[in-house]
Formats: structure tokens, sequence, C-alpha cells
């Protein structure tokens, strides 16, 4: 049974949502430091790059597990203490897989550091709760500002790092993160109640119960995950294609596109406002168009690097800006149940970078940079097919 909290919600100042902003970055590196180091992990374990790619696939794997079965509790239990516990779960995971003596050790370390990951998919809904109506896609975009840059910037440290001390100390440093994060957290964050009283059992029942109930939600979802798809497709294969006789390079600089994909962080504030002012729908459709686009210039121009800069500028915008307007759009919808509504999204979302990222090890084996590219586009095409035929009701 759901009911209202009876206390009065906390303050949400400026310096709270730079925090929380800060919180998502570094809490979502987690997930993306591998993709650039992914050639090395696989030199190091002698496999093939379709199997090393796994390791990505494994994290997003489990962080799609964390937002399923551990974000709704976001609605139940006392967020901050939900959020300080998963942050020293992704300590350890980090330092296991530092010190992996095995692929499988480091795998199996993925599945579970992705779980552990899911904070950010606690921070964003709480922020929309606490946010004034009016103000609410600004602030969410705000916050998913900094989510994007960690996604984005991660892959850069992480590139560099792999370079020059290995990629086993980019895991470590890591963990030593996200053991000053929980400290400050604990000092920080404010207690943030829960809106729902029942069973887990009830809860998780519940997000069905949601999905049935509203088709804005399904489209959402199936338009991010999609998106996030081709996006993934992209990443995935990034490393592959730049180490490749086409340009030679190592993993910092697959890193350093990291800097120039920052730029789709930018959209989110930009997404966020104009969502409040226009409504999501236009930017979400103007967001796949640009997806779109990208993967046409990536696969026209890919093979100069001036040409590869502006495709990368282009998806991270697109992709970006039609995520931001999505959670706008779902956190509307049934204000008491904004976790639960996260979960459906965010799970939806990463199964679809799951897939990506198996699809993309394939695509590049077996079709090399053209075969990437039209996978990437047909997958952006797919949620523009979402977007335009899916009831909005």
């Amino acid at each position: 049974m759901s009911q209202p909290s009876t206390s009065s919600p906390p303050t949400l100042t400026p310096g709270l949502v730079w925090l929380m902003a800060l919180t998502c970055g570094l809490v979502v590196c987690n997930i993306y430091y591998n993709q650039p180091l992914l050639a090395a992990i696989g030199s190091t374990f002698h496999l093939q790059p379709s199997t090393a790619s796994l390791v990505a696939t494994a994290t997003q794997v489990g962080y799609t597990l964390g937002m399923l079965f551990v974000v709704p509790l976001g609605d139940m239990l006392e967020r901050k203490r939900l959020m300080l516990l998963l942050l020293l779960g992704a300590t350890g995971c980090l330092a296991l897989a530092w010190r992996a003596p095995t692929f499988a050790v480091l795998a199996g370390a993925s599945v579970l550091l992705g779980i552990t990951s899911a904070v950010p998919q606690l921070l964003v809904p709480m922020a929309a709760h606490l946010a004034p109506p009016a103000d609410r896609g600004r602030v969410v975009g705000r916050i998913m500002s900094g989510l994007l840059l960690g996604i984005l910037l991660s892959r850069t440290v992480s590139g560099y790092v792999g370079v020059h001390l290995g990629w086993r100390a980019m895991f470590g440093l890591g963990a030593g993160l996200m053991l000053g994060l929980t400290a400050v957290l604990a000092w920080r964050l404010p207690t943030d109640r829960p809106s729902f009283s029942g069973s887990y059992g009830t809860l998780m029942k519940s997000l069905l119960t949601l999905v049935r109930d509203w088709p804005a939600l399904r489209r959402s979802a199936l338009v991010g995950g999609f998106l996030f798809a081709s996006f993934s497709v992209f990443w995935t294969t990034l490393a592959f294609y730049l180490e490749s006789p086409a340009y030679g390079y190592g993993s910092d600089v697959a890193g350093f596109f990291g800097l120039i994909g920052a730029v789709g962080a930018l959209a989110a504030s930009w997404a966020g406002k104009t969502a409040d002012i226009k409504g999501p729908d236009y930017t979400i459709r103007l967001g796949i168009g640009l997806a779109l686009l990208s993967f046409a210039v990536l696969g026209v121009t890919g093979g100069y690097l001036l040409g590869l800069v502006a495709g990368v500028i282009l998806l991270d915008v697109g992709v970006q800006g039609a995520h931001i307007s999505n959670q706008t759009a779902i956190f509307a919808l049934v204000p008491e149940a904004r976790s639960r509504l996260n979960t459906m999204y965010m799970t939806t979302y990463f199964a679809g970078g799951s897939l990506g990222s198996v699809l993309g090890g394939l695509a590049w084996m077996h079709g090399g940079w053209w075969g990437v590219c039209a996978l990437g586009a047909a997958l952006a095409g797919a949620a523009m097919a979402v977007q335009r035929l899916v009831g909005k009701s």
C-alpha cells in the first residue's frame, strides 16, 4: 500500500544539487572505466575482442539487475542508508577487479560492481521529489549533467591511466574514490523518508502495475532502450576501431574521445529546460534525429578524425537530450512512485545498453566499421518508430 510520507522533505539547496550531480558522476564512472581498457584486458588474458567486450556487458547487466531489484527500495527504505551500503559494496567490487587473477573473476566482479553502482538511480528520483514542479526538468537536467560527464570523462581518465599505469590501476583508484565519496555523503546527504508501506513482494508487483497502467512509461522505456543500445554499439567498439590499422592509436586516445563526447552533457541542462517549456516530446524527437544523423556522419566520414569527432558530438547530444526528456516525462506520471518509475525506465534503458555491447562486438567482428554504423543507425531508427507509433496516454 502506498501512502505519502508525513514528514516534510529536506530543502533542495544549490549546494545539495551539485553534491548529487558530483555523486552521480563519480559513481557511474564505475560502469564505464572498462570500455577504453577492453583491448588491454583482452591482451592480459589472451582473449578475442568479442570475448573481452563481455566485461562491459557484464557490468551493464549488473547495473540492470541493480536497477530492477535494488532501486525500487528507494520508495520503501530510507534512501541515504541504502546508498551508503551500496557505495561500500562498490568499493569492495572495485578492489576485487583490481586484483582479479582470472578473466572469470573480473567478469564476476564486474556484475557485482554494476549492481552496487545503482546509486545515481536513487539520487535522481530523490532530486525530482525534492524539486518544485516548475523546476523539475531543470534540476533533473543539472544532476544528469554530472552523471553524463561521469560516463564520458571516465573513459578519458581510464584510457590515460591504462596507458601509463596499466588497466588494473584504474580499478584500484576507483575503489579509493568510492570510499572517500561514502564518507562525504554520510556527512552531507540528508535523510529521505520512504513513501511506500508494504512488503518487498508487494513493491515488486507494483512495477508491473505501473507498466500496465501507463503507456507513456512503456514508450519512454522502449525509446530509451533502443537509443542506449545504439550508444553502446559505438562506445563498445570505438577502442577497437582506434587501435585498428585505420588509426593505430592506443587506449589513451580512445579515452580522449570521452572529452569530446562530454559536449553531450551540456545538452542535459538544455533538454531539461526545454522540456519544462515545450514539453518532453519535442526534445525526444530532436534527440533521436541527431542520433540517426550521427551514424550517417560516422559511416561516411568516420575514417577521418574530424568526421569521427563530429559523429561523437552528434551522438552524445542526441542520446543524452532524449534521455533527460524521457525521465522528465515519466517523473510527472506518479509522484509517489518515482523510484519505481525510474526502475522500469532505467532497467529497459540499460538492458538496451547490454544488448548494444554484445551486438556491437559481433558487428565489429563480422562487419567492421560499416557494420557498427549500420547497426547503430538501425537501433536509433527503431527508437524513432516507437516514439511515433506507441501510445502516449
